[in-house]
């Protein structure tokens, strides 16, 4: 039964974006794909129009935690899973591995966890696996949060403080011999390192402001 939604937020991925799509058009369960285009300039909408997906094309970047409202907002399943658009290594057991333990009621969200892919990934996951964008969870939780739409790259630091706070049942599900590209790779080290630092700032305001209330 085609049950899950899968949200793919992507800011300029044409280096990666076809290959997880392919993958995702694999996996049964998966009855509708939908892309948000965070204000992209290259060729990352283009790329996603030819897998036959459902491409919501935002005019300026309004950070990670928006652009996966967008989605959100055009879900009609219980159960979304959420990809980052620059995952190397992307296979279908990986992505039945997320969704499979929400399907059977085991948890309500699962959270991927990169194993025996690259060193330096596989460190930052293993360090703050609250910052990983693969998930599966339910619409039901997301709905109740309030501003996930300001959160920009701290959004997956908001999820985990509030499934946390209400004892949300999680599992966290290892993501063998998978990777991603890292924002060195995509702009060069200087430009980089600069976009990181502003990732790593979204993230500190969410862990030091973002207020869930009961």
């Amino acid at each position: 039964m085609k049950n899950v939604t899968a949200i793919i937020p992507a800011y300029n991925e044409e280096q990666a974006i076809g290959k997880v799509l392919e993958c995702l058009k694999k996996v049964d369960s998966i009855g509708k794909i939908i892309v948000v285009s965070d204000g992209s300039t290259d060729k990352t909408v283009d790329i996603a129009k030819v897998y036959d997906v459902d491409v919501i094309e935002l005019s300026k970047n309004i950070g990670k935690g928006g652009a996966i409202k967008v989605g959100v907002n055009e879900c009609e399943t219980e159960i979304i899973l959420f990809l980052d658009a620059d995952l190397v290594g992307l296979k279908e057991e990986h992505v039945v591995g997320l969704i499979q333990p929400v399907i059977d009621n085991e948890v309500d969200m699962t959270i991927g966890i990169f194993k025996k892919g690259r060193r330096v990934t596989d460190l930052a996951q293993k360090v703050a696996p609250c910052l990983s964008g693969q998930r599966v969870i339910r619409k039901s939780i997301i709905d109740r949060m309030p501003n996930i739409d300001v959160t920009r790259y701290g959004v997956e630091v908001a999820l985990t403080k509030y499934v946390n706070k209400f004892n949300i049942k999680v599992k966290e599900v290892y993501l063998e011999d998978m990777t991603h590209i890292t924002k060195e790779e995509k702009l060069g080290i200087l430009r980089g390192v600069k976009a990181r630092l502003k990732m790593y700032w979204d993230i500190v305001k969410i862990f030091s402001s973002f207020n869930i209330r009961k």
